[in-house]
């Protein structure tokens, strides 16, 4: 892992004329890259999912790369399909207690790479985390992000002085402002007039049940895809309820090239994502649930994007049971399945 002092942490900050320039080369007012849920009380899990709305000029984003602020420990990003996460490691200011365990250091960086986000569409990238019971109501603290690109980058990381509105900055960092009562703050509304839209709907699995020889296969769900993706994740449970080993091999779908079975796994501080060739294994009695982060089907070559509300009809195939044909669910950009941090 990089060691932040020597690492992209601390020169996020050191921004020259040039890198300004080209951030707002393109930028309409507000046009930066925000939190969708802009307001948190302190001493209380906290999603963060950043909106992105441009690339660099036409130029699409390649890397994202967001730094962590003191006050906010315990995070873990969200893997995303065809990015590769990475995340950087450092002490923290002081440390906090979580569960009766002292945490004195934790990610202060994460780095979504090797995808591709044209400037012409949307995404969102998240994490969470905890927010300490220093942080203070009326306090705001920040997000300096990165976006990088094929040639050039776009840099979010000016964090307003004293008496300074953010509104005044060009580039401005993702901000989050520390309340009393989430209850009675007012709606949230980004900068970028995303506003109406839900950044942060859990994933609606539902209760759809599938039958194929001594297999259960439940609550098929994806999530929705901005404009010209390539690919996209499926996640589900399967469940064999039969005396012998099956084995989950693939699938067709009208509105993918190929449907294949993935796995993510973090090595060495990176999340890296394979195919399985021979498929996934489902042995007797075993529930097997493929989800981001884990096992998940990989529709590759997309036809169309993915929207949200809609229900697309899928073939699974297993090498016992044969073929089956579900219904994925798609869910919003930001949704996962049992998003809420647990204990």
């Amino acid at each position: 892992m990089t060691d932040l002092s020597r690492g992209c942490f601390r020169p996020l900050l050191g921004l020259s004329g040039a890198a300004l320039a080209l951030a707002v080369s393109h930028t309409a007012a507000f046009a930066h890259v925000t939190l969708a849920t802009s307001q948190a009380q302190p001493n209380s899990y906290y999603k963060a999912v950043l909106q992105v709305p441009h690339g660099c000029g036409s130029e699409a984003t390649q890397t994202l790369r967001v730094q962590i602020p003191d006050g906010v420990y315990g995070v873990k990003p969200m893997p995303k399909a065809g990015w590769t996460l990475a995340t950087t490691r450092g002490e923290y200011a002081k440390p906090y207690q979580s569960h009766g365990e002292t945490m004195k250091e934790g990610v202060k960086e994460i780095v979504w790479s090797g995808g591709s986000l044209s400037s012409d569409n949307y995404d969102e990238f998240v994490f969470v985390s905890f927010l300490s019971g220093d942080l203070k109501p009326g306090q705001a603290i920040y997000f300096p992000t990165v976006q990088q690109c094929a040639k050039g980058e776009a840099r979010w990381v000016d964090v307003p002085a004293d008496q300074q509105s953010p509104h005044d900055l060009k580039t401005p960092a993702p901000q989050l402002r520390i309340v009393a009562d989430t209850t009675t703050a007012q709606a949230q509304m980004d900068h970028s007039g995303h506003a109406g839209m839900d950044m942060s709907t859990p994933a609606t699995t539902g209760n759809d049940i599938y039958k194929a020889g001594d297999l259960t296969i439940t609550a098929p769900w994806t999530r929705a895809t901005p404009g010209g993706a390539k690919i996209g994740g499926g996640y589900l449970k399967i469940t064999n309820n039969g005396k012998s080993v099956d084995r989950f091999v693939g699938g067709s779908a009208p509105f993918a090239g190929r449907v294949e079975i993935h796995e993510m796994s973090m090595t060495d501080g990176v999340m890296k994502m394979r195919p399985l060739p021979n498929g996934l294994e489902i042995k007797p009695g075993e529930t097997v649930e493929l989800k981001p982060g884990g096992f998940h089907v990989m529709f590759m070559d997309l036809k169309q994007p993915f929207k949200q509300g809609d229900s697309l009809k899928t073939t699974l195939e297993f090498e016992k049971a044969g073929k089956v044909d579900v219904n994925f669910s798609v869910n919003g950009v930001g949704a996962g399945a049992g998003q809420q941090h647990q204990h």
